[in-house]
């Protein structure tokens, strides 16, 4: 069995360690023990390091020591850092993007770039500002809460405001776009707009995509969608793979973009395989575009990969030979439904000391419901604790259909997770933004 190594710590790696460990024998550099993650190590006999994954040298030594052959990463922050360049120079296969492909998520304003020219009907009005000067006289021209503001670089899902929602007041966006050009030189000013928000992702070998199933996400912190924007509280999908307020032709367009940026980041010889993410917003004149990601969402790959009807092995597999397609990569015809369970301090306020809390873990498995870990650590029997103030895991399922789903994680939730947890108990209300 081949050896392949997964770096990255989140709920996101836990659903690919599941799915990695189903036919490679797992190894990771992870810094502390997520229990997901070491829970598949052991069960497909490859090994596990706690140690930093953004040291280079170390990575490389675990690649040698070990004698892996397969890479796959799927961390915004490792991938713009350029691991998977280590691991193409010490010859492995690698699934995602080097460290210039990722250039689509860490440069908005490159990602922008690509889609006014490619499609320029699916942009939002917006402005790439390098001085306090322009603006402020950009910002001057907007009413008052009818403006986004977008950072240049990563946020982990965490750095677009929205006026009105975010900020109140152009003042308050003026400070925290200031903020954000003296970080980076440059801040993304962006037309408010009205519409849903969906995400198409797209499995690629660098030449062939194949469209996953369509997911809605919920980024908010609180019901309603209301308080701070999160790495996500929750995600869901439909068994014909689109949503509710979608058509065909709406899939058809994302896809043809994400298609022709594959072929024009090609052609600026940046190398890339794994996912392309896709957000856009389905509005009265449209679909907009709002960003790229190189790489899995996260909850959105918890979605994703628990729909795959085909052996992830074997995806990757043709992602290496460059033969991916339709035929070789199909997605079960059932809904998704994921909810994050979080500290109640999440998004809103720094915590200091660790979380200690119980989950009874085997009584929510019987139900039907996975659990995927992210920021936690196991203790002892049902205890565990947080190890920062980000989401602590992910419960996900898989039915006919999407009430099914819902019940079956919310009812996995009750008398299950301690009180001292929160999470969002709309997940499956769909919303405008």
């Amino acid at each position: 069995m081949e050896k392949c190594l997964l770096l990255g710590n989140g709920g996101r790696e836990a659903v690919l360690a599941e799915y990695i460990s189903k036919g490679y024998s797992l190894y990771t550099v992870c810094p502390y023990e997520n229990p997901s993650i070491i829970e598949m190590v052991n069960k497909s006999g490859g090994k596990y390091i706690v140690a930093d994954p953004f040291n280079k040298e170390i990575v490389s030594e675990f690649i040698k020591e070990n004698n892996i052959e397969v890479c796959l990463i799927s961390s915004d922050n490792l991938l713009q850092d350029g691991l998977i360049d280590v691991a193409r120079e010490l010859g492995l296969k690698t699934f995602g993007p080097t460290s210039k492909g990722a250039k689509i998520e860490w440069s908005k304003t490159y990602a922008l770039d690509i889609v006014e020219k490619l499609a320029p009907q699916m942009i939002i009005k917006n402005y790439n500002i390098t001085s306090i000067e322009e603006l402020k006289n950009i910002i001057d021209s907007y009413n008052d809460d009818s403006f986004v503001v977008k950072p240049e670089g990563l946020t982990g899902g965490k750095g677009v405001k929205v006026g009105g929602i975010h900020f109140k007041g152009k003042d308050e966006g003026f400070e925290y776009a200031k903020s954000c050009l003296e970080i980076s030189g440059n801040v993304i000013i962006q037309d408010k707009i009205e519409g849903r928000e969906f995400t198409v992702m797209a499995l690629t070998d660098g030449e062939n995509i194949v469209v996953t199933p369509t997911t809605f996400d919920y980024p908010y912190r609180f019901n309603e969608d209301k308080g701070p924007g999160t790495g996500g509280m929750g995600c869901l999908s439909f068994e014909n793979g689109m949503l509710p307020f979608l058509e065909q032709k709406d899939i058809d367009e994302c896809s043809n973009l994400i298609k022709e940026t594959l072929k024009y980041i090609n052609k600026d010889n940046l190398e890339f395989n794994g996912v392309i993410y896709g957000g856009f917003f389905k509005t009265k004149n449209g679909i907009k575009f709002i960003e790229f990601n190189s790489r899995f969402g996260d909850p959105e790959a918890l979605n994703v990969l628990n729909s795959l009807e085909t052996s992830f092995t074997d995806v990757m597999k043709n992602i290496f030979n460059k033969t991916l397609s339709t035929e070789n990569c199909k997605f079960k015809k059932e809904c998704t439904f994921t909810v994050y369970i979080v500290t109640k301090e999440y998004a809103v306020e720094s915590r200091k000391e660790p979380l200690i809390f119980t989950i009874s873990r085997e009584a929510i498995e019987k139900q039907g419901v996975k659990i995927y870990f992210a920021n936690t650590k196991h203790l002892e029997g049902n205890k565990y604790s947080s190890v920062s103030n980000s989401r602590l895991f992910g419960l996900t399922t898989s039915a006919k259909s999407l009430q099914e789903a819902k019940e079956k994680v919310y009812n996995a939730i009750k008398g299950n997770i301690d009180e001292k947890l929160d999470y969002r108990t709309d997940i499956g209300n769909i919303y405008e933004h």
